[in-house]
């Protein structure tokens, strides 16, 4: 089959690297448009080098980039990690329309922090589909899904870059095969399953120490690395990344414990034994390093 593979940054990398690597006849490669002062999307590196050719259309309405899409003669367009709409016009554009990678289990967690959310809620299981993408957001026809376990250390990084990353490579290269076979399905979402939530951002993040110390804790690993969970202290904002929660008592957001383990910071229920950070003013550092800093003591409190 004749290929466009879309997609862009470290997992559209990998899928475009695997199915060249088994021989795929991929035609042509659309990643996002340039940004001034970075570098190129590794998308974009990986196709430069491999001889391929790139497009990178800011709006896949214009005429000339349906044109060129047609011209292609492509048979299906695979679509790994891509943020900017495509329409039916362009997606319908091969002979075997498009599919898509998203990662959760659709109808559940539709929207751009899929990840997230589910750790956060304190979720034990999630996973990765790839569907037949229409207008609605996340909400096509399924083709395929695989689950993944979320242990209770798992973090927002864990559950996507050791399970869902790997296993979306695999996902995305089972799924051209089933289309090639003529096995493929397009089994519609039940929608009254659905569940939609958009941005994980920095506002959601706050940590909040009156709440039990598991829904703390889940807070934190849910954003580690990215938003990072946050607490003032001293006014200023601290982020918390690596933690595991324990048992404690004190006010919340009271620092109980400091040992060589870190410092516990005391829940609702419970407590948080906190091992790394971030300082407003500072890159990840141990927690025993910022204690060294001086100004963290036991009976300080966070959230102030």
């Amino acid at each position: 089959m004749r290929i466009i593979v879309m997609g862009q940054q470290a997992f559209g990398k990998s899928c475009l690297e695997a199915m060249l690597d088994r021989g795929d006849d991929v035609v042509a490669v659309y990643c996002a448009p340039d940004k001034e002062g970075q570098p190129n999307d590794p998308v974009k590196e990986l196709a430069n080098g491999r001889g391929l050719t790139v497009y990178q259309p800011r709006n896949f309405k214009e005429v000339d980039v349906l044109d060129e899409m047609r011209g292609l003669k492509a048979d299906l367009c695979v679509m790994v990690f891509v943020t900017i709409f495509v329409p039916a016009e362009a997606r319908d554009t091969p002979t075997h329309g498009s599919i898509c990678f998203h990662p959760s289990l659709l109808p559940k967690h539709r929207g751009p922090s899929s990840i997230n959310w589910p750790i956060i809620g304190g979720a034990t299981k999630t996973g990765l589909t790839i569907f037949w993408p229409d207008d609605g957001l996340d909400e096509g026809k399924i083709l395929l899904q695989k689950h993944v376990d979320i242990s209770p250390d798992d973090t927002l990084g864990t559950v996507y870059f050791e399970k869902i990353f790997p296993l979306g490579v695999k996902a995305a290269l089972e799924a051209v095969d089933l289309i090639s076979a003529g096995k493929a399905q397009k089994i519609v979402q039940d929608n009254s399953l659905a569940t939609y939530e958009s941005w994980c951002k920095h506002e959601h993040a706050e940590i909040d120490w009156s709440k039990p110390a598991a829904k703390v804790y889940n807070l934190i690993r849910g954003t580690n690395p990215q938003p990072g969970a946050w607490s003032l202290f001293h006014g200023n904002e601290l982020k918390i990344f690596d933690c595991s929660p324990e048992a404690g008592d004190g006010a919340p957001g009271e620092v109980i414990d400091i040992n060589v383990g870190g410092f516990s910071v005391a829940a609702g229920d419970g407590a948080i034994r906190v091992r790394r950070v971030r300082p407003h003013d500072d890159k990840k550092i141990t927690a025993l390093d910022f204690v060294a800093q001086g100004d963290l003591v036991v009976g300080a409190v966070l959230g102030k």
